[in-house]
This record gives structure tokens, sequence and C-alpha cells, in this order.
């Protein structure tokens, strides 16, 4: 039986469609190489062995386990006070920080502020604040108010307040759907829709946003003290550039236990929330 010819019709459609189904792949092959060429470019420019860096691992295990270990649990309760410090920083700041980022991000949002110089300002503010990390701000901070505890609650709120405006502004224009468009048809003025159509709705999102934002604190609330803002880890760099490795390794693992322990708290309570 004679084969059933192909049309050039045919045959210059399959021709065009496998050009087609391999640029995905084509793209892929070409963003992977870019990114290992930057990568490798990167390791050239620093002067990095990538030898001398697998072979710091042992090292640095070898040096842990003869000098850190075994913790001295003996220096958790003569800093308890100073852990106590650190969590209240975290619940001090995000507080703060919630409450003048609810007011930011009502003025952030397209829903809520149809003012647009006024919405450019504060995003421009808020940006600054956002994008200069928490210790750059501790250490500009300590210059004007010296080394104690208000430095590092203003450096945690300038870092969060930023971070926390800019994703409540956003969830406050994702909930503001068909609510508000009701709201606005029976003649609601603007404040009855923020509190009757846009607030109510955004609550869930607000404490989901705020239990994350506590628990990236608290880690940055330890790690301020290490620059002399106050809490737990003034403590820890003390006994790290005295020798006292074995003081050291105690706090640190009370602080890694206490930050787990929130963490599993605020996931609780956000599956809650949800």
């Amino acid at each position: 039986m004679r084969s059933k010819p192909i049309s050039p019709l045919k045959e210059s459609e399959e021709s065009e469609k496998t050009p087609l189904s391999n640029q995905p792949k084509r793209r892929v092959v070409t963003i992977t190489t870019l990114c290992l060429a930057v990568v490798a470019a990167a390791f050239i420019f620093l002067g990095i062995d990538l030898w001398d860096v697998f072979m710091a691992f042992p090292a640095f295990g070898s040096f842990f386990v003869t000098r850190f270990m075994p913790p001295n649990l003996g220096a958790i309760p003569n800093n308890i006070n100073l852990i106590v410090d650190t969590i209240f920083f975290a619940v001090a700041g995000t507080g703060i920080s919630s409450v003048l980022a609810l007011a930011c991000g009502l003025l952030l949002s397209e829903k809520t502020n149809s003012i647009a110089w006024l919405r450019l300002t504060v995003r421009f503010t808020l940006s600054i604040l956002r994008n200069v990390p928490v210790l750059v701000w501790a250490s500009l901070l300590i210059f004007i108010f010296g080394i104690g505890s208000i430095v590092g609650l203003i450096a945690i709120i300038f870092a969060t307040l930023g971070f926390l405006a800019r994703s409540y502004a956003e969830s406050m224009s994702e909930v503001a759907g068909e609510k508000i468009e009701a709201l606005r048809a029976v003649g609601a003025s603007k404040a009855q829709m923020i509190f009757h159509g846009i607030l109510p709705e955004f609550i869930p999102a607000w404490v989901n946003w705020t239990l994350f934002t506590f628990e990236i604190n608290l880690r940055a609330s330890a790690i301020l003290g290490m620059v002399g803002a106050g809490g737990i880890g003034i403590v820890i760099q003390s006994n790290l550039r005295l020798f006292r490795y074995h003081n050291a390794l105690a706090l640190i693992a009370t602080l890694t236990a206490m930050i787990l322990l929130t963490e599993f708290l605020t996931n609780r309570l956000r599956g809650k929330v949800k």
C-alpha cells in the first residue's frame, strides 16, 4: 500500500512548531549558563578557592567541638534578665511598628488614599527606612543616643516600619473588592468604607504579617546587642571576645531554643487565624 503523501503545508507547520517548543528549554539553558557564569566571575574576582571553602568545614567542626563543647549551663541564670530584655525588645518594637505601619499602610494603598503625591511621599520615605539594614540603623543611633536599650528599640522600629507598611498596603488592596463597591454604591463615606469594608477583612492579614515580623525582630534584637544596643547579644559578644566559648554556647543555645519556640507558637496562631 502506498503511503499517503504529506502536504507541504503540514511540513511547514511541523517545522514551525519545533523551534517554538524548544524555546523554553533554550531560555532555561541560557539563564542557567548566565547564572553560573556570574557565580564563577564572583569567585574569580574575590579570589576564593572552592577547595579551601570545603576544607574549612572540618576545621570549623573540630574547633567547635574542642572549644565550645560542652555548654556551661550555669551562665544562663546569670543572664536571664538580658534574655527577657531581648524578648521585650521584639515585642515593643513590633507593637509600635504595627500601629505606625497601619497608618502608613492606609496612606500607601490606592484603595484608601486617592492623593497620588501623598502616596509617593510616604512610599519614598518608607523605602529609605526599609532598605537601611537594622545594624546600620543601630550603628548610626549609637552616635546620637549612646549605648543603651533605646537604640535597639528605635532601630527595630525603623527597620520594621517600612516592611510592615508595604505588606499592610498590599493586603488592603487585595481585600478591598466587592464589599467596597457595594458600600460605595449605597453612598458610604471614605471612613465608612475603611472601617466597615477594609479593616474587618484585613485583620487576618494584619495578624499574620505582625506575627511574622515579630519572629524577624526577635532575631534582630539578639544581634543588635553585639553593636551595643542592648539585649543578650552584648553578653554573647563579650564571652566570645574573652574566649569563654562554653558560656557563649549556652547563651546561643538558649537563644536558638527561644526563637524556635516563638516560631512554633506564631505558626500555631497564624494557623488558627486562617
